[in-house]
This record gives C-alpha cells, sequence and structure tokens, in this order.
C-alpha cells in the first residue's frame, strides 16, 4: 500500500513541480546553481579537513563532483523540462526559418488563414443554426411534444401552425388545442411539468409608436419550467394566466428593452398597447433569452395564454382557450430523472388518444394522432429543414478547401525540405535521432499553421459578421446575430491544430528518411539523374482534384441562380410597391375591416405618383399561400380526394396593374358589388385541371365545402360564377411552376379575416411614395403600422435570398481554389526546373530549342492538371447528385458547368506553370553547366 501511496503522491505533485519549473525558470535555475555550489563547498571542506590543501581540494572536489552541466541536464530531465527545452529551442529555431523565407511564410499563412477562416465562418453559422441550444439552464432536458398523423385522414383539420408532410403519406405537427394541453398536464406523472406557448405577430405601440412585433403567449409556469429569471421585475405566474382578460400584463425582451427603452430600470410599471390592447410591463427577460420557439431570435413581448382572446382573437367566438377542434398551442416539458423517453412517449401518446376521443368526433375512417415526442433543447427547430442540407453541403465545400491549402503547404514544405536534405544529413550525423528531426518539421507546421490560424479567426469574425449582414432585407428588422464564443475558438483551435499536423507529417516523414551518407556527399545535382518528385506531382494532382470539385460545384449553383434571375413569374414585377395591413379583429370586426380597407385603397390611389391600387390577401413570390376547397357544381363531394386549390382575394385594378392577361371572359369590374351575384376567375392551369376541353366561363363553383369540423358532405349554398380565365402566374416562389389558381374580387368578402396586401403600381420611385402612405395609414388609425413595405423586386430578391447567399460563398470557396491551385502548380513546377537547371542547360547545349524546352514544361503541367481535372470531375458528378435538389433549371450532369470548370482549371495550370516553363527556356547553357 505504501509504494502506491507514494507513487500516487509523486503523480499528482509531479504536473505541479513541472509547472512551477516552467513558469519560475529563473529561479529554478538559481536554486540549482545555488546547490550545486553547496555541495562543491561541502566536497572542499570535507577535503581541506582530510589534510589537502585548499587549492588540491577544490581540485579533487570539482573531480568528485563531475560536470555541472550534465546534474544541471539530470535534474532538469528529472523534472520533465528536457523535452519542454527541446521543444523550446525547435520553436526559436522554426521561428528563424521561417523569418528568413517570409515570401513563402507569407504565401503559407495567407492560404491557411482564408481556408481556416472559411472554415470559422461556416461553423459558427452552422452552430448557430443547428447546433445552438436554448439559453436555459439544463436544456438537454426539455423535450417537445408533437403529433403524427395520415395526411389526409388524420382526425385533426385546423392547424394553426406547422403542418409537415412526411414519407408514407403521413404529417406531423407540434400544434395543440388548449383544452388538450390542460388535460395532458393534468394527467401528467412521466414529465416534470408541461408548459405551453404560441409565438405570433402583433402590432403594437411603445412609446407612441406604431409597430410590428413578434409575440409569445405563455402558460403560467412558462418561465418556472424553463428555470428562467428576468433581469428586471418579475415574470409571468400562474396567478396571471388563471382566467381569460384578467392579469393584461407583458414582460418584453431585453433587445426591446433597450431600444425602445434605453435600457433603463423605470421600464417597469408602463404600459404598451399590443393590437391596441393596454399592457403593463412587468419584467424584462435576461439577455441571450430567446424563448422557448427558437434559438434564433427572441419574440420582443411575453403575455399570458389568458390574454388570447382579447389581444389575437380568432375562431367564430374569438377565444380558442375552450375550443377543442382548433389545434394551434405549442407544449413543451422536462424529462423526469429515471423516466426513459420511450416510456414518457406510451403514456402521453395513451393520455392522447383517450382525450382526442373525448372531445373531437372522429369518423370510422379517420385516425387518432400518435404523439411523437422529440428533443426540445433547440425549441421546435423548423430551422433544420431549411438549413440542415445547405449547411452540410457549405461544411464539406469548406473541409475541402481546407485539404486543398493543406495540400499546397505540404507540397511547398515538401519541396523545401528537398533543399533541406544536407542540412538534416548533418543534424543527424552529429547525433539527431530521426524522431527528433521529424519532431523538428512538425513544430514548423504546426508555428506555420498557428500563424494561419489567428488570421483565419480574425477572418472568421469578420466573415460571421458579414453573413449576419446578408440575411438582412429592408424592410424588417433583423435581430440575427451569429454568436462568436469560446466554441468557436475551440473549433479553430482545433482545426489549427490538425491542420498543422496534416500538412505536416509529409515533410516530417520525408525529413526523417533522409540518408546520412547520400546528403554529405552530394555537393551538386547530377547531369543525368531526373527528379521523379512523384509525391509533389501527387499532391498538386490532388489539389487540381479538389479545384475542379469546388469550382464545378459552384458553377452549378451559380447557374442555379442565374436560372432562376430568368423565370418569367408571369406578371409586372418593375414600379410595384408592397404594403401590408393587419387591423386587430377586436377593433375591426367582419365588415368593419373591410370598410378600412376600402377607406385605405381610396386613400392610397389618391396619393400624387400612384397609378393604381389593389388589395391582395396574398402577396405573389412572398412565400405565403391561401388554400381552401374548389368545388365544381355537379360533382360529388369525394371525401378520398383532396379538393383544395390555391386563391387569392384581390380588386378592381390587379390584373391590368399586374399585366395579367385575361384569355377569355372578362377581368373584375364594378359591377360586382357585395350585393351581386358571387363571381370568381380561374388561371389557364385550373381550367385545364377542372375543366378539360371545356369552356369554363360560365361554370359554378363553391368554396369552404368542409363544415365546421373539417368533414365537408356538401357544398355551400353561395355558388360562384366563373366569368374569366386569365394567365398563369408564380405563386408561392420563382422554383415551383404556376399552381392552379383561382381569384375572388375583394368587395364580395364579407370580412378581411386578417393582415390585407396592397399592390400599389407608381410612375415614380417606389420608394418615394413610402412616407405618404405611412402618413396616410397614421391619419386613419394612429396605433395602424404600415407592415413589410417593399418592393416587389426587392420581394424576388428576398426569395432568392438563399441562393443568392450560397452562390457567393461557393464562389468564394471556388475562387480560393483556384488560387491555391495555381500556387501549387506553380510551386512544383519552379521547383522541377530548378531541380533540373543542369539537365535542361544539357539539353539546350546539345541543340535542344527554347520553345522545346517550354513545351516540354508545360507538357508536364498540362498531363498532371488533366489527371486531377478527370479525378476532380468524377467526383463532382458523384456529389451533384447529392445536392440534386438545391439545383434548379438544370441537372447535375450540367456540361455547361463541366466544361467550363474543367477548361478554366487547364487554363490556371497553364498559366501557373508559364513563368518556370519560360525561366526554364532562357537558361543558358553555360551557366548551367558551370553551376554544375
Amino acid at each position: 500500500m505504501k509504494p502506491f501511496r507514494y507513487f500516487l503522491a509523486r503523480l499528482i505533485s509531479q504536473p505541479g513541480s513541472w509547472l512551477r519549473a516552467v513558469v519560475q525558470r529563473n529561479r529554478l535555475e538559481a536554486e540549482m546553481e545555488a546547490e550545486l555550489a553547496s555541495h562543491l563547498e561541502n566536497l572542499t571542506a570535507d577535503l581541506v579537513r582530510a589534510g589537502y590543501s585548499k587549492a588540491e581540494a577544490a581540485r579533487r572536489a570539482r573531480i568528485a563532483l563531475g560536470s555541472t552541466v550534465v546534474h544541471k541536464d539530470e535534474m532538469r530531465a528529472s523534472l520533465g523540462l528536457r523535452l519542454w527545452d527541446e521543444l523550446l529551442a525547435d520553436l526559436r529555431y522554426a521561428a528563424r526559418r521561417l523569418r528568413r523565407s517570409l515570401g513563402f511564410t507569407a504565401v503559407a499563412t495567407i492560404s491557411l488563414a482564408l481556408a481556416i477562416g472559411a472554415n470559422t465562418t461556416i461553423f459558427s453559422l452552422a452552430k448557430q443554426l443547428l447546433y445552438e441550444r436554448l439559453a436555459v439552464p439544463n436544456a438537454a432536458e426539455l423535450r417537445l411534444l408533437a403529433w403524427t398523423g395520415t395526411e389526409k385522414h388524420v382526425a385533426v383539420h385546423h392547424i394553426w401552425g406547422d403542418d409537415e408532410p412526411l414519407v408514407g403519406g403521413r404529417a406531423s405537427s407540434t400544434a395543440f388545442a388548449y383544452p388538450v394541453y390542460l388535460q395532458l398536464r393534468s394527467q401528467n406523472s412521466v414529465m416534470q411539468d408541461l408548459f405551453a406557448f404560441k409565438e405570433t405577430g402583433m402590432n403594437a405601440t411603445i412609446e407612441g409608436s406604431a409597430q410590428q412585433v413578434q409575440t409569445e403567449l405563455v402558460s403560467g409556469n412558462y418561465y418556472s419550467v424553463l428555470h428562467v429569471k428576468p433581469v428586471l421585475g418579475r415574470s409571468i405566474t400562474p396567478a396571471d394566466d388563471a382566467s381569460p382578460g384578467q392579469s393584461p400584463i407583458a414582460v418584453i425582451s431585453y433587445g426591446l428593452w433597450q431600444r425602445s427603452f434605453g435600457g433603463l430600470p423605470s421600464v417597469i410599471g408602463r404600459v404598451i398597447k399590443v393590437n391596441e390592447t393596454p399592457l403593463t410591463i412587468v419584467g424584462v427577460n435576461p439577455m441571450g433569452f430567446t424563448g422557448a420557439k427558437s434559438t434564433l431570435q427572441s419574440p420582443d413581448i411575453f403575455m399570458p395564454v389568458s390574454m388570447q382572446p382579447l389581444v389575437y382573437p380568432r375562431g367564430d367566438h374569438a377565444s380558442l382557450l375552450d375550443s377543442s377542434r382548433d389545434w394551434w398551442l405549442n407544449i413543451m416539458g422536462r424529462a423526469k430523472p429515471g423516466v426513459p423517453d420511450a416510456t414518457a412517449q406510451a403514456a402521453l401518446d395513451g393520455q392522447l388518444n383517450a382525450i382526442v376521443r373525448a372531445t373531437m368526433p372522429v369518423r370510422p375512417i379517420e385516425d387518432v394522432p400518435r404523439m411523437d415526442l422529440r428533443d426540445g433543447s433547440r425549441g421546435l427547430f423548423n430551422q433544420e429543414r431549411q438549413f440542415a442540407k445547405p449547411m452540410t453541403v457549405l461544411l464539406v465545400m469548406v473541409g475541402f478547401v481546407l485539404l486543398l491549402a493543406c495540400a499546397n503547404i505540404a507540397n511547398l514544405m515538401l519541396a523545401r525540405g528537398s533543399q533541406r536534405q544536407r542540412e538534416m544529413s548533418v543534424r543527424m550525423a552529429m547525433g539527431a535521432g530521426r524522431a527528433r528531426i521529424a519532431r523538428q518539421m512538425l513544430v514548423e507546421s504546426l508555428l506555420l499553421a498557428s500563424l494561419g490560424g489567428v488570421g483565419g479567426l480574425a477572418l472568421g469574425y469578420l466573415g460571421s459578421n458579414l453573413i449576419a449582414r446578408l440575411t438582412e432585407n429592408s424592410w424588417e428588422p433583423n435581430y440575427f446575430h451569429i454568436h462568436f464564443d469560446w466554441q468557436v475558438f475551440g473549433f479553430t483551435a482545433g482545426v489549427t491544430l490538425l491542420t498543422g499536423i496534416l500538412f505536416g507529417l509529409a515533410p516530417a516523414w520525408a525529413a526523417a528518411r533522409a540518408k546520412v551518407s547520400v546528403g554529405l556527399k552530394e555537393t551538386s545535382q547530377s547531369v543525368t539523374r531526373r527528379r521523379k518528385g512523384w509525391g509533389g506531382r501527387s499532391l498538386v494532382g490532388f489539389q487540381i482534384a479538389l479545384s475542379t470539385l469546388l469550382v464545378i460545384g459552384a458553377g452549378l449553383f451559380l447557374r442555379t441562380l442565374a436560372s432562376l434571375n430568368s423565370v418569367d413569374a408571369g406578371f409586372r414585377t418593375d414600379h410595384l410597391l408592397l404594403a401590408e395591413i393587419s387591423p386587430p379583429q377586436r377593433l375591426y370586426p367582419a365588415g368593419k375591416d373591410i370598410s378600412l380597407h376600402k377607406q385605405l385603397v381610396e386613400k392610397f390611389a389618391s396619393l400624387p405618383g400612384v397609378e393604381a391600387v389593389s388589395p391582395a390577401w396574398v402577396t405573389y413570390l412572398s412565400g405565403d399561400i391561401s388554400r381552401t376547397d374548389f368545388i365544381v357544381e355537379g360533382q360529388a363531394y369525394d371525401k378520398t380526394k383532396d379538393d383544395g386549390e390555391d386563391f387569392n382575394v384581390v380588386g378592381y385594378s390587379f390584373f391590368s396593374m399586374l399585366r395579367i392577361p385575361i384569355l377569355a371572359g372578362r377581368g373584375f369590374g364594378s359591377q360586382d358589388t357585395a350585393t351581386s351575384a358571387k363571381v370568381g376567375i380561374i388561371n389557364a392551369s385550373l381550367a385545364k385541371e377542372r375543366f378539360p376541353g371545356q369552356n369554363p366561363v360560365g361554370k359554378r363553383f363553391s368554396v369552404n365545402g368542409h363544415d365546421s369540423d373539417g368533414h365537408g358532405v356538401k357544398a355551400t349554398d353561395d355558388w360562384i360564377t366563373i366569368v374569366g380565365v386569365c394567365g398563369d402566374t408564380r405563386y408561392f416562389n420563382l422554383r415551383e411552376e404556376p399552381p392552379p389558381q383561382f381569384l375572388l374580387p375583394f368587395t364580395q368578402q364579407s370580412e378581411a379575416g386578417g393582415a390585407v396586401a396592397y399592390e400599389i403600381q407608381t410612375r415614380i420611385n417606389p420608394e418615394q411614395v413610402i412616407p405618404m402612405l405611412r402618413k396616410v395609414a397614421q391619419q386613419i388609425d394612429p396605433d395602424l403600422p404600415l407592415l413589410n413595405v417593399r418592393t416587389q423586386e426587392q420581394q424576388i430578391q428576398e426569395d432568392m435570398q438563399q441562393e443568392r447567399i450560397f452562390v457567393s460563398m461557393t464562389s468564394g470557396f471556388g475562387l480560393l481554389a483556384l488560387a491555391l491551385a495555381s500556387v501549387g502548380i506553380y510551386g512544383i513546377m519552379a521547383y522541377s526546373v530548378a531541380n533540373r537547371t543542369n539537365e535542361i542547360g544539357i539539353r539546350l547545349a546539345l541543340g535542344a530549342l527554347p520553345r522545346q524546352v517550354l513545351a516540354m514544361v508545360l507538357r508536364e503541367a498540362t498531363w498532371i492538371s488533366l489527371a486531377g481535372i478527370a479525378v476532380g470531375v468524377g467526383a463532382a458528378l458523384v456529389l451533384a447528385q447529392a445536392v440534386k435538389s438545391m439545383l434548379y433549371g438544370l441537372e447535375p450532369a450540367d456540361p455547361v458547368s463541366l466544361i467550363a470548370g474543367a477548361a478554366l482549371l487547364i487554363a490556371v495550370g497553364l498559366a501557373a506553370s508559364w513563368l518556370p516553363a519560360r525561366r526554364a527556356a532562357s537558361v543558358q547553357p553555360v551557366e548551367a553547366l558551370r553551376h554544375e
């Protein structure tokens, strides 16, 4: 036991002793000197007492003690300092070598900084979008409740929230009815607790300024379950959520507190209006807290869910709190220690089944939704569907860029290592081991990588800020911020270390294998030996292959963006301004909201510079969609068939203003009033789908064919007569083909049902009209903000924003790959020419023409380029299949992208090898032979 304790005590104390020895090195050296001097003094005194003279005693004492240098080395070794000293010596030597080769150091550092910076930028973006967790304690404990069912026959019909289609005809959603939440929580025994929330946009008047804000309706236990405490004031409690409308309070975000109230503590007790409802601010959330829905951006205002009937009335009775058919609320909870997720899901699934059957009508052909318990640490995580694949592609591409940079630096270091062969042979002849030689080369590589890592970290910080700006648009506030935290620093440090080892292994291995005798005997190049250099050429071929892959990939995405830009939207996009008004339903109920919008249309149309105005429920290419049943007269309702079609509600001037042609019949006119016969217009695609080979003008259809429970077995009583057929237009976005669509006149609607957009055609620059529009809206209702004001062209750019950002990044990677490939080709060819100077001189002396030497070098570079391009094209064809869904208007094997990429790499290869080839052709035979 005693030896073990001694060993354990030494093991624990040794790191501390080593650290003290490193930090207090001067003190250690002084103590060693003092200790050796004391030993020498004691030995001398002993010899003097033995009868020797003082001089003889000192001489004998020095002999007996031995070399002080050896003793110091042994003491340093006992403390583990020898390796430290050798590494410091290697580091100093590496720094001197790099300082003497400033050109090489600059090229290598810049290459590595660009590659590491690109990786840092994309990692920080991916971390923020895909890997960041909610800023709450123990976020890993959070679980999100969701459900799955068949897409067409699930018993849930009214969903306000996400509805994601799955494979196999199934669908999934995270929306639940409020009564379902209450019963699940009351019956819960497998989770610590459940809480509910719903995020949506609302109008708000804050400090006299009308604006749109993001709000989150939360249950009373929201803050207690999340373990979040406000930095100021108090949180929402169960007492605030006890009964509808009893607690008109709000907790605001840290960002809103800073922006609108200057961070003043006096914000507590102030009153703001949300959808015309006064709310008293009782608390401020901590900085970094983004709510339960997302990690990207925080809602501005948090309110008790019991305030829903007042601030956001919906449905037939305004309140969703007692409706079992409206599924709209998100539910999360904390996992209970010792209860596996599978057990909790099974228990919650049984409860959900019983609750649905007890509170909702379920027909025999319908299935009850099945509970799905998911990881809730990232909120609803809706961004996964949109960004997972693009971020994977970008991470792979920047990984290739890093490999390319590593191959480039390894190639250059191999060339420098060959020039240092004599140095390595001399060092080994003087006793240096091969491991020490390899370590020296690795230290140089790591020092070089560290320089690149520092530059890469700075570039990554700038890049992450640039990407955040690229996500902005001109009409919505964007508070998306990429967190450049310790995880990003750790990633950059890890990539730097890995990079240094990766490109340093080959030079270290080559240096350690150097032969002592060959290095010492060779004083010049042989006139007959041709350096094979397969290692360097292989690395260059690898670089060209990676560059080809990256350039072709960038070309595919660039061609995709070009294809989207050339898409005909089917309507006019210039001099067209878009704006939205969303009046609160409590103050503008059905009928009154229509009157408000009619008044706004008249006021807007009378403004100078405005040619025409039309209301619209949906602005095209905005990512919004309206869909309802379209049941043709005479056709029986088929419950197994989806009768839904996309539609829009528009004004009289909509078709003429957007230059959408009327192909048959007529457009809407002043004769289509609220009291006249109901009319509609269908587009050419819907006419072809529902009325093949017929003239649809004069036919009738009905909408909203389902009853209040979504079961719908008969059409509505109001038939709508088709009075015209219009041309097809893009609807949801530019990628999707024009869908079948029908349009209804705004004047014949009984209610607006929420936000209404305004399509405003102008004779002047659309942006000059915006202040006048805001003034008109404020005159009618000071608490009614004009929302999302932008031009149609800006809307199209927003629709293509992801493609534009993606193209910018991939194009940057492609250009960087070309630069690295050109450096690699230039380096290997310049080195090859330098090593073959004597051979080239003899060729020229024997009658070879300079153009033949030029062709010889270019031919060698061409073969290396062609081999790499062939491999790169093959890899590009394979990987292009994986991103097929991200392309538009072209196939993965797009010949233009493939040929252009290959031609560009051949051109880069020839250009990079031109200077070495010219240098070889200009060699003077006399100088080459004199050098030999």
